[in-house]
């Protein structure tokens, strides 16, 4: 195919982008900071990131994708075309052919979301637009050959949605979208400490906790953290120390909804499927799937194996690689649109 095929894994937390026959090469936060009073486009991905929280009045810094979907069309455009832009620079097919773009969407996407996830990439300056859903496109990463009449679970976590699907002869048998990922995680850290110690932290303090010392199940080592926020009493700044124990209490509540949702999704499946997915396990992707236990805690409660795949953060952007690699097969997924 002529000019450049291009497949976005385009998460509320992150932006993961593969050309064809070069691989994964962006993995940045999607982020884009804006000059206010003249529109005007000051930094997007890791650079913008680092002014969550920290811009002059004249400059906001914004996630134009909320709960895996378009929140602000317009930036999200801009965000797009920035990357398709630097991406195809400098390539002589793709000043004379404008490229093929695959795109993951959440599995309980509206009509109406998905035009807008088109129209902004057709406006960004793609050609042609599919859309695959990310625990298809996730299935299809992490190796799965999902044209085989057997069942495979997926759980992908991303930064604002967690699919959960049963697929089986290509396609989704059934699923469920709920709009709790890595996102309500940070909120819910946000939340825990702003009322057991009147003490506000930003969104990235809450990450870094997540990430460092946060757990599904509870860790067999007491881990602690030194965190700064600022005083609701006091109005002033204030360090204390949070403990892994804590964390765990912070996130059981989000936790264990997403467990619930996958043992709603294992109770409208099929039979013959399900004793497909007892043998071969629950598959858990997605940048969420890297929160200490979660698999363990999965397992547990469902009596299914449960494996984090290997770099889970991104078995989607793979997925629309391979989907890319091979486009016969990809306008027979169930899961695809354009």
């Amino acid at each position: 195919m002529l000019g450049q095929d291009i497949g976005i894994d385009l998460g509320t937390s992150s932006i993961l982008i593969y050309v064809k026959d070069r691989g994964i090469i962006a993995n940045e936060p999607s982020v884009v900071a804006i000059d206010k009073e003249s529109g005007q486009l000051l930094a997007v991905g890791r650079e913008a990131q680092q002014m969550l929280g920290r811009t002059p009045g004249s400059i906001v810094a914004v996630r134009p994708l909320k709960e895996g979907v378009i929140s602000d069309y317009s930036v999200t455009e801009r965000m797009l075309k920035y990357f398709i832009q630097r991406i195809t620079k400098g390539s002589l097919l793709s000043s004379l052919f404008k490229p093929h773009v695959v795109i993951c969407v959440p599995s309980g996407v509206t009509e109406v979301e998905e035009r807008a996830v088109i129209d902004a990439a057709m406006q960004a300056g793609a050609g042609r637009v599919h859309l695959i859903e990310e625990p298809l496109a996730a299935a299809i990463g992490v190796g799965i050959d999902i044209s085989q009449p057997c069942g495979s679970m997926v759980v992908d976590m991303g930064g604002g949605t967690t699919d959960i699907a049963v697929i089986s002869l290509g396609g989704i048998v059934h699923s469920e979208s709920i709009k709790l990922a890595g996102s309500t995680f940070d909120e819910a850290i946000i939340k825990y400490i702003r009322r057991k110690y009147n003490i506000l932290v930003g969104e990235r303090t809450a990450e870094e906790l997540k990430v460092k010392i946060g757990c599904a199940s509870k860790r067999d080592k007491l881990l602690a953290m030194d965190v700064r926020g600022r005083s609701l009493i006091s109005g002033l700044p204030k360090t204390l120390q949070i403990t892994s124990d804590e964390v765990y209490e912070a996130l059981s509540e989000p936790a264990g909804t997403i467990v619930d949702s996958i043992k709603n999704v294992l109770e409208d499946t099929p039979p013959e499927l399900v004793g497909d997915i007892s043998a071969r396990g629950i598959i858990l992707t997605g940048g969420g799937a890297r929160l200490y236990g979660m698999g363990r805690r999965i397992q547990a409660e469902t009596g299914i194996k449960t494996v984090v795949a290997e770099m889970p953060n991104e078995c989607v952007a793979l997925g629309t690689g391979k989907a890319l690699e091979n486009m016969s097969l990809i306008k027979n997924y169930n899961g695809c649109r354009g």
